[in-house]
């Protein structure tokens, strides 16, 4: 027996949406036995996207039962049967949430239509539902309203039950009871988790680190891996017992922090980039007596001011910028141009500083400064010191004095390793984000 199922949900925060809209349809493998369709008062607010999407809007819910007015009917129809679902690991965590709520704890064994046609049908263009539909002559009508998509979601079943002709496919693709949604481990991991900037530690069962990332948001990342498909997902999902992580506020010290962490503990399921982590570089030629020129070459060596790049095409962005931000002549930068201005030398001369003026702003070469960005809180500013071209550390200050005060800052930072990589990770970061103040300091008499 099978519950064919959509649901059209409020979208939100994950695991915070409320089911706007079900279909059911139970099915016996020929014919269909029982159906529920109903809107539903989600009790929240509906997305505007949302709303544009299905057409459903809050004034259309006000009247509509809430979910506990329609939970026990939702039992009933699925007793003993498997859900049936487009993209099943949604529906049913959506719908677990909402029992969840209710302080019951729904389960059903589940199976997803989107991995058996691609088991099925590899061959498809596409496995999205409305797609499919239209590739294999399904009829469809309200798409993206519970019942429209789970009428087609039911052909398409039935398409598939027909292709699967030894069974071996529909066994195999059973999902246990808590496959596809979060255990309650799981999230509780991720509920304790901030939707903040830093780095995250995924940890085994005795405490040893197995996966570190940097991100934007460490609820959505960490819960992202624990809803993902493939094998390394599969892997974090059965081995993580404890997600531990630091907040930076700045994406650059994420970056530093990162790359710092990994070569520090080596986690078994991390990929360890080679030892350089950048693959061109531009260099200086001198281009007669004294004209400057600039060349992409392999990375060999950050001596000197030398600027990294990861790959040719970010390299010649980077030429193509400075020459329209400097107003570089072209001959530094492309050898095929011809100079009007060879055979003037101030004019030549004046090119030359303008090359240098480039590299100056987007090198860290030979500087001490401080990098400053936003914190962890309101108030708070995070910052990256740089000591005569050397990364020196990291770390948070609230007083404008402590900025511009090398002993100060290094006395507060957390210490950080220097190398060309890590050289490479500031100046990329400074050619991408004009949002960091860039504070030169002087060092201590």
């Amino acid at each position: 027996m099978y519950a064919i199922l959509d649901i059209e949900s409020t979208g939100g925060k994950y695991n915070e949406e409320g089911i706007m809209e079900i279909a059911i349809h139970r099915f016996d493998g020929r014919k269909v036995v029982d159906k529920f369709i109903c809107l539903i008062n989600p009790e929240r607010e509906i997305q505007p996207f949302v709303a544009k999407l299905t057409g459903i809007n809050n004034k259309m819910l006000r009247s509509a039962p809430k979910f506990h007015e329609v939970a026990k009917r939702i039992v009933e129809i699925t007793e003993g049967a498997t859900l049936v679902a487009h993209n099943a690991q949604f529906d049913y965590r959506i719908l677990r949430t909402e029992f969840r709520r209710l302080g019951y704890d729904f389960q059903r064994k589940t199976l997803c239509t989107v991995d058996l046609s691609k088991q099925m049908l590899p061959d498809a263009e596409s496995h999205s539902l409305g797609k499919l539909a239209r590739s294999l002559g399904i009829p469809m009508s309200d798409r993206h309203r519970a019942n429209g998509d789970a009428i087609a979601t039911l052909k398409l079943f039935k398409l598939l039950l027909g292709k699967d002709s030894d069974k071996s496919i529909i066994k195999n693709v059973v999902r246990e009871e808590t496959h596809g949604e979060l255990s309650p481990t799981q999230l509780d991991m991720v509920f304790s988790l901030p939707s903040e900037t830093g780095v995250y530690y995924m940890h085994n069962k005795d405490g040893d680190i197995i996966f570190l990332g940097k991100t934007k948001n460490i609820k959505k990342r960490v819960n992202q891996h624990f809803t993902n498909v493939g094998s390394l997902a599969r892997k974090l999902q059965k081995e993580t017992k404890k997600v531990t992580y630091e907040e930076t506020g700045s994406e650059l010290v994420a970056l530093l922090k990162e790359y710092q962490e990994l070569r520090r503990t080596k986690p078994k399921h991390n990929s360890i980039s080679r030892r350089k982590i950048f693959s061109h570089i531009i260099n200086f030629e001198q281009n007669g007596e004294t004209h400057i020129s600039l060349d992409i070459e392999s990375s060999k060596s950050r001596a000197n001011q030398k600027i990294g790049f990861n790959g040719v095409p970010s390299a010649k962005s980077f030429l193509n910028k400075i020459r329209t931000e400097f107003e570089i002549c072209p001959c530094s930068i492309d050898s095929s141009e011809s100079c009007l201005q060879n055979n003037q030398k101030d004019e030549e001369l004046d090119c030359n500083e303008r090359v240098l003026s480039a590299f100056d702003k987007y090198s860290v070469f030979g500087k001490s400064l401080a990098l400053l960005d936003q914190g962890r809180e309101t108030g708070e500013r995070s910052f990256v010191l740089i000591k005569q071209g050397k990364l020196q550390g990291f770390g948070f200050v609230e007083l404008n004095h402590q900025i511009n005060n090398i002993p100060i800052l290094e006395s507060i930072m957390t210490a950080m390793t220097s190398d060309e990589n890590t050289t490479f990770i500031i100046e990329s970061y400074l050619r991408k984000n004009n949002r960091l103040k860039v504070v030169p300091l002087n060092p201590a008499p």
